[in-house]
């Protein structure tokens, strides 16, 4: 096998409650698999790149791309867990985490996450923060609230807004938000996936938090634009529309 510095692991899972068959729709002509596959390719930094697949029909695809599938069980409870199953059969120093549901994720957002692992030994987890520009955001319980300290170590994550403004008339704070992919040092991926579910991760649904519990670092790198995640028909439709107007 080559020498792998950083992995790539797009975890893409037939099943979806909102999306039937989410990796294999097609976004203006091409498989959303596809362009995340795509994106995570525009980047320098990555070595390797395997989508990891519970479904023939999903690897069949992005082998006839000419990409690498590999085929995980169907028991694994999450994207993180197929992430982890990849890795522990790759020997690398980093291992980055990109979801099948974000087709804007590309080199840009992704060069300096891995950057922030090289540079930081004690960071264990890289994730994006985006600054909250909509207001009606800040409310929304799909959308994860984040904050962090003045070196940008996170904090807490949360689906309620954070922090609470007790008096809007002497603070005006900025809200953020997480988006995008992970970026992990491998031996903490490793750790992570091994360590149970803990009571704020179960609490909040929020797997950044486990880390938080068991007292490691999470970097927070500021995101200068927004993503598009794709869980609904609406979604789709506001995708194709960035791909015409650029702009959502």
């Amino acid at each position: 096998m080559r020498d792998v510095k950083t992995l790539a692991v797009i975890p893409a899972r037939l099943e979806s409650v909102r999306l039937p068959g989410k990796p294999l729709l097609k976004l203006a002509g091409r498989e959303l698999v596809l362009r995340v596959l795509d994106g995570v390719r525009s980047s320098s930094r990555i070595d390797m790149t395997v989508v990891a697949t519970d479904d023939e029909s999903i690897a069949s695809v992005v082998r006839s791309a000419g990409g690498t599938a590999v085929m995980t069980p169907k028991s694994l409870p999450s994207g993180s867990d197929r992430v982890a199953y990849v890795a522990r059969e790759t020997e690398s120093s980093f291992v980055l985490n990109v979801q099948c549901d974000d087709p804007l994720v590309t080199g840009d957002v992704i060069d300096p996450m891995i950057e922030a692992l090289e540079r930081e030994s004690d960071v264990g987890l890289v994730v994006l923060a985006k600054k909250i520009d909509r207001p009606e955001e800040i409310n929304r319980d799909s959308i994860v609230k984040m904050v962090f300290d003045q070196t940008r170590r996170a904090l807490y994550f949360s689906r309620s807004p954070i922090p609470f403004v007790r008096d809007p008339e002497k603070s005006r704070p900025e809200f953020f938000k997480h988006i995008g992919p992970y970026a992990w040092r491998r031996d903490e991926l490793l750790k992570f996936a091994s360590w149970g579910g803990t009571p704020l991760e179960k609490a909040e649904s929020l797997e950044m938090l486990r880390m938080l519990e068991h007292g490691r670092t999470i970097k927070c790198i500021l995101a200068e634009r927004d993503s598009i995640e794709i869980d609904t028909p609406d979604d789709v439709l506001l995708f194709e529309n960035f791909l015409k107007e650029g702009v959502f």
